[in-house]
């Protein structure tokens, strides 16, 4: 997988790519984490009205917001994106089985380090906590920032472990729209079911 390419293919699929990816878990980044306090916005809930689902080859389930649209990404995958002109990305959704060493113990480091090993720079992680209640699932979650050849982007990414599966669930978007994009996807994160 890649990280970030915003040329000649569709923004939203290099992008779905980019950050769904699980294998890998080396390179380096910085730790700074804020307490587990920073997610206190993360409260189960069910998806508002009118916004779609996405499903994976397991099961597992993001809603995502009137406007967006699916887009294709890696196979067994579950990706969305806002509609937007070529090469625009402006926020991203996806759940992806779980398929590397990834576990509810070691996401904060495994997360950081697999976006480094993918080819990200000055990846920073913001934020991380264990033992949340996602869902019909337990999981762990980080917000961490990173840049590319081309954007500096923020993501929420949850290792989610639910009754029939353990997936990965992201939300990320361009640091500069993060304020804008960051209600919905937490919403999303916040609705997601394994």
């Amino acid at each position: 997988m890649r990280l970030f390419s915003l040329s000649a293919a569709a923004a939203a699929t290099a992008a779905a790519a980019a950050i769904a990816g699980c294998g890998g878990n080396s390179g380096g980044y910085s730790s700074n984490p804020a307490p587990p306090t920073a997610f206190t916005w993360l409260k189960a809930d069910t998806a508002p009205a009118g916004w779609k689902l996405a499903t994976t080859r397991s099961g597992a389930r993001v809603a995502y917001p009137r406007g967006w649209r699916p887009i294709r990404t890696d196979p067994g995958t579950a990706s969305a994106a806002p509609r937007g002109r070529r090469g625009y990305f402006a926020g991203y959704l996806n759940a992806t089985p779980q398929e590397g060493h990834e576990t509810l113990a070691n996401w904060r480091r495994f997360r950081v380090a697999h976006v480094a090993a993918e080819g990200a720079h000055n990846v920073r992680l913001v934020a991380a906590a264990t033992d949340l209640h996602l869902g019909n699932g337990r999981a762990s979650c980080v917000v961490d920032s990173y840049s590319t050849t081309r954007m500096h982007f923020r993501e929420i990414a949850c290792l989610v472990a639910g009754p029939r599966a353990t997936t990965v669930v992201v939300a990320a978007a361009p640091a500069r729209r993060w304020a804008d994009e960051a209600p919905l996807l937490r919403r999303a994160i916040a609705s997601f079911r394994t």
